[in-house]
């Protein structure tokens, strides 16, 4: 028979218990956790990527319906009709290294109607869902407030000097688009996280566990597997902008932000350092928010995207490293990826327990080009 003693601390032990439990499924931003409580495993010292993926997260190869808890996500694909065979190529990789397992749908965005030919031709690739969508107008076309003979004085002057898409106005809407308005298309309205990809991109590895969760589980918002230096000739006057906002808004800026990641004078002066956005893998919440937001009306009523060439990595990447943490970005070593003519292909045991194709030898991340030293400093 159980003494009352015994009773309560029977009683007290079960409370203690479902607390626990409870810790590990209710923290941050309301949504469910891992079970590893992987938001604290990382040091001064030792960037976050360096601790590996815990076992719990990966999937036995035999599995091939989506198990267990997912996160609020997409895969976005900006295309035209055009792109069809590289976004073939692109896709079928994406659904036989990770989606065939995970099943996250598709998002794919345009600024004319897909064709039947391109709608049938991807749904044929893949079990999810698949939507596409519509870019607005006045989101992807340069707007009526850009001086256009001074922007086409400054486009004639980068194809002058070679400056790459120095002439190109589409490339600037889309630039422009990316940095300030896929987040906002209403497709997007109901998921938290994206997965960029774009034509013709290899995937080199098995991804057996689902890098939404990494990001959900340890409070990420922004994801890279390449990072290197803008060509100056494209952004001139991008960092007196930045600093400008700064001064008027010190308040938006995160008090642990990533300026190291982009400056080697305490913001002074841009070293040129950002994350290569045709891989993003992003909290949509990052772009959503107040600060993103002014930042990039700021940036806008600037007319750098037409008036220079700023590009959409830049300016996500010094977003990110503003007004995020520094360790809320995180590098995927684990994921191999090329996009010409840089690639990432992971290293030691990552390239083995992703059974990777590419050669390790070709790898960019410490190459002269590539600032993976400076994300890698911040930590040190």
């Amino acid at each position: 028979m159980m003494t009352p003693m015994r009773y309560v601390v029977l009683v007290l032990a079960i409370v203690i218990s479902l607390h626990y439990i409870l810790s590990f499924t209710h923290e941050g931003y309301g949504q469910v956790t891992s079970i590893s409580n992987l938001k604290s495993q990382w040091s001064a010292g030792r960037p976050p990527y360096k601790t590996p993926v815990p076992d719990e997260y990966y999937v036995s190869d035999n599995v091939t319906a989506p198990s267990g808890r997912k996160a609020n996500a997409a895969i976005v694909m900006l295309a035209r009709n055009s792109d069809l065979n590289g976004i073939v190529i692109s896709m079928k990789q994406m659904e036989d290294r990770f989606n065939k397992k995970f099943r996250y749908p598709y998002v794919f965005l345009n600024e004319e109607d897909f064709t039947d030919n391109f709608k049938n031709r991807v749904t044929e690739l893949t079990d999810a869902q698949v939507e596409f969508g519509l870019i607005p107008r006045e989101h992807w076309y340069q707007p009526d407030s850009i001086d256009e003979a001074k922007a086409s004085a400054a486009r004639a002057n980068m194809v002058k000097n070679n400056v790459i898409y120095g002439g190109s106005v589409p490339y600037r809407n889309m630039c422009r688009f990316n940095s300030g308005f896929f987040y906002r298309h209403p497709l997007l309205d109901k998921y938290r996280y994206y997965w960029r990809v774009e034509p013709d991109v290899k995937f080199f590895c098995d991804l057996d566990y689902d890098p939404f969760l990494i990001m959900q589980d340890q409070n990420k918002v922004y994801g890279f597997t390449v990072s290197l230096y803008e060509y100056e000739a494209t952004i001139p006057t991008l960092w007196q902008a930045v600093k400008e906002f700064i001064t008027a808004n010190p308040d938006l800026v995160s008090p642990d932000n990533a300026m190291a990641f982009l400056s080697d004078d305490g913001g002074e002066s841009y070293n040129r350092c950002h994350f290569w956005s045709n891989f993003e893998i992003g909290d949509l919440n990052l772009w959503r928010s107040e600060s993103y937001m002014k930042f990039f009306e700021y940036l806008d009523n600037k007319g750098g995207f037409y008036y220079e060439r700023w590009g959409d990595a830049p300016v996500h990447s010094i977003g990110a490293a503003l007004f995020a943490k520094k360790e809320q970005i995180h590098f995927f070593n684990d994921i191999g990826y090329r996009h010409e003519p840089f690639q990432h292909c992971p290293q030691g045991e990552a390239h083995s327990k992703g059974k990777c194709w590419c050669d390790p030898a070709q790898n960019f991340d410490y190459e002269w080009y590539s600032c993976l030293a400076r994300y890698d400093k911040m930590f040190s």
